[in-house]
C-alpha cells in the first residue's frame, strides 16, 4: 500500500537551469541539486510514497542563523518571500519523484520559514 503523505527533513532546493556542459563539468549548484534529488528519492522509497495526480506541498525553509532570536521567532511559520522561487521548488519535486510529471493536474503549494528545512507532501483525493 502506498502512503498518501510524506515528510522529509531536507532543506528544499529549486531546480537549477542546466546546460549540456553540466554533463561533463558539474557546477556546484548542479552537484547540490543531484545530492538533494538522491536524498528526496531515498526518503520517498523509505516511506513507500508515490506522488499522485493531485498534491499539496509544504516547503519549509530554515531561518538564517545570522538572524536575531527575536526575528527568528517572529518569522517562524510565516510566508517565505525570497529565493528559491516556489515554481522552481515544485518543478524539482515533480522531476525527482515522477517519471512523467504531466499526470499531475492539480498542485497546491506554499513555502514558509521553519526551524529547519523540510518538505511535506500530501496526495489529495
Amino acid at each position: 500500500m502506498n502512503s498518501s503523505y510524506m515528510e522529509a527533513q531536507i532543506t528544499p532546493l529549486g531546480k537549477p537551469r542546466m546546460t549540456q556542459r553540466d554533463r561533463w563539468k558539474k557546477r556546484p549548484v548542479v552537484t547540490r541539486y543531484h545530492e538533494y534529488a538522491d536524498r528526496l528519492r531515498e526518503e520517498a522509497d523509505k516511506q513507500n510514497f508515490l506522488l499522485g495526480e493531485k498534491v499539496e506541498i509544504n516547503f519549509f525553509i530554515p531561518v538564517p542563523q545570522s538572524w536575531s532570536k527575536k526575528k527568528k521567532s517572529a518569522n517562524l511559520g510565516r510566508p517565505h518571500k525570497q529565493r528559491p522561487d516556489l515554481d522552481n521548488l515544485i518543478k524539482a519535486v515533480q522531476d525527482i519523484l515522477m517519471k512523467e510529471d504531466s499526470a499531475i493536474w492539480k498542485i497546491t503549494a506554499v513555502k514558509r520559514w521553519g526551524v529547519f528545512g523540510a518538505i511535506r507532501i500530501f496526495n489529495l483525493k
